[in-house]
């Protein structure tokens, strides 16, 4: 089974100028474009195959945003792959393949594509959230692009004092005091202490680009 891959979006329409594809097999949500990073929705429909020809040319993240099964088909290997929401899955660059969500419902894709090599820039500090607060902060994925940290706050709990070197995407997987489900947010470098004052849990991703 692949560990990760990419949902291409090859669409026979116009992608309309606010970044909503309006009609095909799948569609694209632009939500943010940097230096460092292009990051988008991609929605894949049931039971369409969706082919990209071209492949992928470029290193990501995937998070899904809905549970599923979808196969991956590249030359005559077909690989099944379950999916849930808040899941977290690294996909190199690949070659030309077709997607095809078998379940029966919608699968929504937050693809986070890297744009270029790592910084090099040094991401120690005495406060790093996953050593000082490591209750709330724990390291989903990491490697020499990106790492990311899965955050969970109990009802009306309060985190310690840590630091952000990186720039990051923020993806809120359930609604919160500050944000809403689904909401995705761009954060930069900052000492900060979080306090969830809601009556529920909350949860995030972020996605830390080096």
């Amino acid at each position: 089974m692949w560990k990760s891959w990419r949902i291409a979006v090859v669409m026979l329409g116009v992608v309309a100028a606010s970044g909503q594809n309006t009609g095909g097999a799948a569609a694209i949500a632009s939500k943010f474009d940097t230096a460092q990073v292009r990051v988008y929705i991609a929605t894949l429909q049931p039971h369409v195959p969706v082919p990209s020809r071209q492949g992928h040319a470029t290193n990501r993240v995937l998070i899904y945003l809905d549970n599923g099964v979808m196969t991956r088909k590249e030359g005559e290997q077909v690989s099944e792959l379950q999916v849930h929401r808040g899941e977290v899955r690294w996909r190199p660059a690949s070659g030309a393949y077709v997607a095809e969500v078998t379940s029966d419902r919608p699968v929504r894709i937050l693809e986070v594509d890297l744009k270029g090599k790592p910084s090099g820039v040094s991401t120690v500090t005495k406060l790093d959230p996953t050593v000082v607060d490591a209750k709330h902060y724990k390291v989903e994925l990491e490697n020499d692009q990106v790492r990311v940290l899965r955050v969970h706050y109990d009802a009306h709990d309060k985190g310690a004092e840590h630091e952000h070197i990186l720039n990051r995407v923020v993806l809120y997987l359930n609604d919160q005091t500050a944000a809403k489900a689904d909401e995705i947010r761009m954060s930069g470098a900052g000492v900060h202490t979080e306090e969830n004052k809601g009556d529920q849990p909350a949860d995030r991703i972020a996605v830390e680009i080096k």
